[in-house]
């Protein structure tokens, strides 16, 4: 190994030998040290008299009464030539708190969640998933607080947040105040998770089931950032922004929006880019501490599927959403207005129809033609060869580079308006920290439209559109969206639908236009299918009012539902300024809306919009009048978030959706064991990389490996890039190997493969994309593994590559 090693360095020296021959000696000649003194006393009086006014200037314009001196010099001088000081906020105080921690579930042989399909199976890892808290309570009050989670998973979950919730009470006292009403588990919508961990049977049949490892991995990392960020609670203020994201998102169903009145979406046409068929804002929330003006963290809302890494990519990675946090969060390391463990959350808003793939739907037939506007099919009549395009879509990387892509066009927008409000705050204002929560029967609510004219919901059901899937993930057999319904598929669908629970007609009736493929929500056996009863919960803090959804939102319909809570806010904001003495202006509200969170029930179309019948429609699982009682009963829970409301209802007093994970079906095989093949060991080298690589080269080492389900190594990695440190104590040589990436890091790739059943055995391969901007040295790939014996007992091992360099 020593010898590969110093062969390595001496390549890399020979090659920077041009480099070196460039510095000077740092032997100098002797200088008589009288005359040395009397030539810097001259220069430092020069030096004095001309940039002393200068100094002067440049203290006042940069505020060293405000900062103080050393502040004042990291402010003028630092390292991004910009002043990086923030100014401190000018908001009301809140208790303020942020955590992270690894939600990694297991990266191979489970199916992936999101676009059920059974064949997609986990071969590996690109990123881990994280779980990302971040919680604001009322000083004064300090019981008053919310919680608000990011997870890089499909969506939140009924059976996840009650593991969650029930975790939290087992940590004590402190931990009491977090329940029901103040807790939000919303995810990122990535369809390039583990999937296995969902409440209900239906999203558990491509998956095999329940998996519990899985399930678990996502409880106890959340439960690890809840933790984190409670135990880092301070005083601090809040900044809110807004600012406009362009190239990250196109609407994949524009056929359905076209269809909501004309004088709406002309409010919303701006410009060509800006056109309203997608929302381009994106609004942030800076979270800073008053102790020393430093940011602990950014929570941004901002709607674009999670589809970047396409239906045959098979790595987990939290796509382009994961890709924005893990961006944000690397620019902070070094920077001087964030706190060391800076956290970057980047949730979901109304993201129902929306795509990254922002090229438009093309078909792969050889015809060159765009997939048909209103029903997403080819030449041959069928939606399988309609493919959504990303930004570099002629790659063939199952859509990695266009999922990178895609987080950029996220990240630096949102960099951008980080540092607007380091200099201009923005700052929520009003002291007021409320939530509220309910559980709510969906299958059959009749409530009051503003119209005065009476509406109903249906028990859920999901028209034939539905199983024609989207641009982003086509469906299979012979479906599509929009003119979907028992008479343009195979009769066996018919058969199919009736066998597994046929709709009556007061259910028809009830979902008319909608032609019923699976009436999931009166299908009990072995337990329920889809949720009917649902999650409504509303976050505020100050002016800021976060919506809640458990659904995903189309664009037009997330509209209407923060317009109609920015109308109620707006007039309770109003007569809290009436009633305040020291002062009669009301806040405008920042009304966002975010989601898939709690539980997972689809979408959530606008009735016009649901009579088109496209995927999204076909998938709004309570009728037509699903936005407008989302609508309702968040209206009418609404004064709970007022300054002299009541606390809301208790959740023991009323109904509960139920929990499946203790009696979930599991066909999901537990690993037997690990082999390796004869006369190898776990962890030896299959085969090597070479000796030099430059820089945008592919670095890869194989591994004779075990399964990573042994141990999902939650807080640690499964592979590393290492450099070599080299230093000096006098004569005596020092050699240190310092870890430079891990499985957090995008271009760091975990490949898993099965090479014999017989034996158990399997091979790891190690992939390091190195990036432009890679330093040049001597580094090498290392493998950390668990392999398990037949009696059950796992031991841990390792691997290491021979050392390269990289130029």
């Amino acid at each position: 190994m020593d010898s590969e090693k110093d062969q390595a360095r001496a390549e890399a020296e020979r090659l920077l030998e041009d480099d070196d021959a460039n510095f000077e000696s740092p032997k100098t000649s002797r200088i008589d040290s009288s005359v040395r003194a009397t030539s810097r006393t001259r220069s430092y009086r020069r030096i004095i008299y001309w940039i002393a006014p200068f100094i002067l200037t440049v203290a006042l314009l940069c505020g060293i009464p405000k900062l103080g001196f050393g502040q004042w010099v990291r402010s003028c001088f630092g390292r991004h030539n910009k002043p990086v000081w923030t100014t401190l906020g000018s908001g009301d105080q809140y208790l303020i708190g942020v955590g992270k921690a690894d939600i990694t579930g297991p990266v191979v042989e489970i199916n992936l969640m999101g676009y059920a399909d059974p064949k997609q199976l986990g071969t590996g890892l690109r990123q881990r998933l994280y779980s990302r808290a971040f919680i604001v309570g009322d000083v004064e009050r300090p019981e008053d607080r919310f919680v608000y989670l990011v997870l890089d998973t499909q969506s939140g979950d009924t059976a996840i947040r009650y593991g969650i919730i029930n975790a939290l009470k087992e940590l004590g006292p402190s931990y009491a105040v977090y329940h029901h009403h103040n807790v939000a588990v919303t995810g990122t919508h990535s369809h390039a998770g583990p999937g296995g961990w969902l409440n209900y049977l239906l999203p558990q049949i491509t998956s095999k089931g329940f998996d519990r490892q899985g399930f678990q991995a996502i409880v106890d990392g959340a439960v690890l950032s809840i933790r984190r960020a409670h135990e880092s609670l301070q005083p601090g203020y809040l900044s809110v922004g807004s600012t406009k994201v362009f190239g990250a998102n196109i609407n994949r169903s524009l056929f359905a929006y076209l269809s909501n009145p004309e004088e709406e979406r002309a409010r919303y046409n701006i410009s060509s880019e800006d056109d309203g068929s997608v929302e381009k804002d994106l609004t942030l929330v800076k979270f800073q501490r008053a102790s020393d003006g430093k940011n602990i963290g950014v929570l941004t809302w901002f709607p674009v599927h999670g589809t970047s890494l396409l239906g045959n990519n098979t790595v987990i990675a939290g796509d382009n959403k994961g890709v924005a946090a893990y961006l944000f969060e690397k620019s902070m390391r070094d920077d001087d207005t964030a706190a060391e463990g800076f956290v970057a959350g980047f949730s979901q808003a109304n993201v129902g129809d929306t795509s990254p793939n922002v090229l438009g739907a093309w078909c792969e037939d050889g015809t060159g033609q765009m997939c048909s506007f209103e029903n997403s099919t080819c030449s041959d009549g069928k939606s399988q060869q309609c493919h959504a395009r990303g930004p570099f879509f002629r790659v063939k990387d199952e859509g990695a580079r266009s999922c990178f892509e895609i987080g950029k066009r996220q990240f630096e927008p949102a960099r951008a308006l980080y540092d607007e409000l380091n200099q201009n705050p923005i700052p929520v204002r009003g002291s007021l920290v409320k939530s509220f929560h309910t559980f709510h029967n969906m299958s059959g609510f009749i409530f009051q439209l503003p119209n005065g004219s009476e509406a109903r919901t249906c028990p859920a059901a999901l028209g034939y559109s539905f199983a024609a899937g989207t641009s982003d993930g086509p469906g299979a057999f012979d479906f599509t969206q929009h003119d979907g319904n028992e008479n343009t598929t195979s009769p066996l669908w018919k058969i199919v639908s009736h066998f597994l629970k046929d709709a009556t007609e007061e259910q028809r009736a009830c979902h008319h236009p909608k032609p019923i493929l699976l009436d999931v929500g009166e299908m009990h056996k072995p337990y329920l299918w889809t949720p009917n009863i649902v999650d409504v919960q509303v976050f505020r803090v100050g002016q800021l009012v976060i919506i809640i959804s458990p659904g995903e939102a189309s664009t037009m319909a997330g509209r209407r539902w923060k317009e109609a809570v920015h109308s109620a806010t707006s007039i309770m904001f109003q007569n809290e300024a009436g009633l305040a003495s020291h002062s009669n202006l009301a806040p405008s509200p920042v009304v966002v809306i975010g989601g898939p969170a709690n539980s997972y029930t689809h979408y959530i179309t606008t009735e016009e919009e649901y009579s088109i019948q496209r995927y999204e429609g076909a998938s709004t699982l309570y009728g037509p009048h699903t936005l407008a009682a989302y609508i309702n009963i968040t209206l009418s829970y609404l004064p709970y978030l007022g300054a002299s409301a009541a606390e809301p209802p208790r959740h023991e007093d009323g109904l509960f959706p139920p929990d499946n994970s203790n009696r979930s079906l599991s066909f999901v095989t537990g690993v037997v064991r690990d082999g390796t093949p004869f006369f190898k060991s776990f962890g030896d080298v299959i085969s090597d990389v070479e000796r030099v690589y430059k820089r945008g080269a592919h670095v890869t080492a194989k591994f004779i490996g075990a399964n990573p389900r042994n141990n999902l190594r939650q807080e640690a990695t499964f592979v590393a890039v290492e450099q070599l440190d080299v230093s000096y104590a006098g004569e005596e040589k020092k050699e240190h190997w310092r870890q430079v990436r891990s499985d957090e890091d995008w271009a760091l790739i975990y490949n898993w493969r099965r090479t014999s059943e017989l034996l158990g055995s399997s091979e790891v391969e190690v992939v390091w994309e190195t990036e432009d901007w890679a330093e040049p040295g001597v580094y090498r790939l290392r493998y950390f593994g668990d392999s398990k014996a037949l009696g059950g007992t796992v031991t841990a091992f390792e691997g290491v590559s021979s050392a390269f360099t990289l130029v």
